[in-house]
């Protein structure tokens, strides 16, 4: 079943009109040129639509419920996919998907924040919100890859890290702060992708790279609009307001010199064709390390340093 967000009712409505023409059983000429026109208007209304998306609008697009997750990636664009499970410390953390793979005979180790497609499966992945286990497994993997001399590829897609008592207990901060540290040291590639939502320290705790490439639909930032819209015009309904001036899209994160790449989208967001997604996506990735293959193991961490040096500078008008 499709699902339409509201700025696509108009969408929704020529879907309708194809679906219903569609299904009669002998249709005559007339109705058949009427379908094809149909779906050259359909074809325009999408791309009329999708062209002018506001920021708060690309948010939905974002986390629209059909949007390809981690897993769905993973399973188009990687052979051998071997998952490993556990942090080796406390418990094994189903919001984030770990192991190694080869794309395209590249191997490399995979860490990827996983939502669930319905009430169960978003239970069991806890809506893509990583616990301090999960940090810990992702830092496992990492030094894994870097005893194998394998390039790290983390897929980002989540609303933030869990919050409950259980995780700050068991010391969330702790563990994503310990990431950042391994990871800003690591002696091989780190590719970081943000797939759909990019929210955080939730999604920081495994997205400091080399090269940082964002999905044309998807968001990044500190905080998400709702949740910034609660804190300074305390009121969440404010949130396309928000999401206007923290500036999330991927050409906001160009301009600041976070975001290195966007990756392109079918027209319309990644879940109307999967597989051209996919394939822009491993072209995306393999570019990237193709790019940092001949950069020195100990190189890596000035590499990172000079890259996050230049984050935040601006210029100061008196």
């Amino acid at each position: 079943m499709k699902y339409y967000l509201d700025f696509e009712e108009p969408i929704r409505l020529l879907d309708e009109e194809i679906h219903l023409k569609e299904s009669i059983l002998d249709p005559s000429s007339d109705i058949t040129k009427e379908i094809a026109h149909l779906h050259e208007k359909r074809l325009k209304k999408i791309n009329k639509i999708h062209s002018g998306l506001n920021r708060w609008q690309k948010v939905q697009l974002a986390r629209h419920p059909q949007r390809p997750y981690s897993l769905d990636y993973i399973e188009k664009i990687s052979t051998d996919f071997v998952e490993l499970h556990g942090d080796r410390l406390y418990a094994d953390d189903p919001a984030v998907i770990s192991g190694f793979a080869k794309i395209n005979k590249q191997r490399i180790a995979i860490i990827a924040q996983q939502k669930g497609r319905n009430t169960k499966e978003n239970l069991y992945r806890n809506f893509g919100m990583m616990r301090p286990e999960g940090y810990r497994k992702a830092l496992r993997i990492m030094r894994l890859a870097e005893k194998f001399k394998l390039p790290v590829v983390t897929f980002m897609d989540t609303p933030g890290a869990f919050p409950g008592i259980g995780a700050e207990e068991r010391g969330q901060g702790e563990a994503i702060a310990k990431n950042l540290l391994k990871m800003s040291s690591l002696k091989v590639p780190i590719v970081s992708v943000v797939i759909g939502e990019g929210a955080s320290g939730g999604a920081l705790g495994i997205g400091v790279c080399d090269r940082f490439l964002m999905m044309q639909n998807t968001w990044y930032s500190v905080i998400s609009p709702e949740g910034c819209a609660s804190i300074l015009f305390r009121d969440a309904s404010k949130a396309e307001e928000a999401a206007e001036a923290l500036k999330v899209t991927p050409d906001d994160m160009v301009d600041m010199g976070i975001c290195d790449k966007i990756i392109p989208e079918p027209n319309g967001g990644a879940h109307r064709d999967i597989n051209s997604s996919s394939k822009n996506l491993e072209l995306a990735i393999l570019e990237a390390i193709n790019n940092l293959k001949s950069v020195e193991a100990d190189s890596f961490i000035d590499m990172r340093i000079e890259k996050y040096d230049k984050l935040g500078v601006y210029d100061n008008f008196k």
